[in-house]
């Protein structure tokens, strides 16, 4: 990390003050039907943490009486509020949400969930919503086989393996709720699609907090060798959409 810093790198959650415009045009949004596995009324106050540009907000805001958006970054909170003017909006982080004990029926987390899967978060998450309240946490994946061309993914593949850029991951971020006061996962997942165009395709890597974080230099001569591998056209993605929610105790 100190050597991404001194390249001008910049801190990897900060990365997205920078591409919340790129987020907001390129990430997919939600199927309203993931929403029906789960057993929270119409009527319910729910809360969208690390709620981003507000992808997952405006489909919670179809849905739920009363919905309470929290994200820490000024750039990302400002287009939730221009898209998503029914939600109730709030700076804080997952670790001190600025809400009361009890006082929402639901929360949810979607992609940001990474970035506080750890036991602080997750006992704040217990403190805010009320016992017998959930915790869902949805994600987007997208499924074989890709639409991309193959010298655009091994070009990719290269690129994450860097160790400046590699990802890792995370498995005890479920592991984190179960130490919590919940109950058992469940888990249902929902197909819908995405239709790209070069441009959005390449904006969506943008929005990518691994290559968001690059000195700018090297950003844009990463995403430029890329467009010359991605040929114009339409690409249409196939994405398994999946909630894993669990009940406060």
């Amino acid at each position: 990390m100190q050597a991404l810093a001194d390249s001008g790198a910049i801190e990897p959650a900060r990365s997205f003050e920078r591409a919340a415009a790129a987020y907001e045009s390129a990430r997919p949004s939600y199927p309203l039907a993931l929403l029906d596995v789960l057993p929270i009324d119409t009527g319910s106050t729910v809360l969208d943490l690390g709620a981003g540009t507000g992808k997952l907000t405006r489909v919670l805001a179809g849905r739920y009486r009363h919905v309470i958006a929290v994200e820490p970054l000024d750039g990302m909170r400002a287009i939730l509020e221009s898209v998503v003017p029914a939600a109730e909006s709030h700076a804080g982080a997952a670790e001190s949400i600025p809400l009361s004990d009890s006082s929402v029926d639901a929360v949810f987390a979607a992609q940001a969930f990474h970035w506080f899967a750890n036991d602080e978060a997750i006992a704040e998450i217990a403190r805010v919503v009320r016992p017998g309240g959930i915790f869902a946490v949805v994600w987007n994946e997208s499924v074989d086989p890709s639409p991309l061309p193959d010298a655009y993914r091994a070009r990719i593949k290269e690129l994450f393996a860097d160790g400046r850029l590699a990802a890792g991951t995370d498995g005890e971020r479920f592991a984190a709720i179960a130490r919590g006061p919940f109950g058992e996962l469940c888990e249902k997942s929902v197909m819908h699609e995405q239709v790209q165009d070069r441009d959005s395709a390449l904006a969506y890597l943008s929005s990518v907090s691994l290559v968001a974080r690059l000195p700018d230099d090297e950003r844009l001569a990463t995403l430029a060798e890329l467009r010359s591998l991605l040929p114009a056209g339409e690409y249409r993605f196939s994405i398994r959409a999946t909630v894993r929610w669990a009940v406060r105790a």
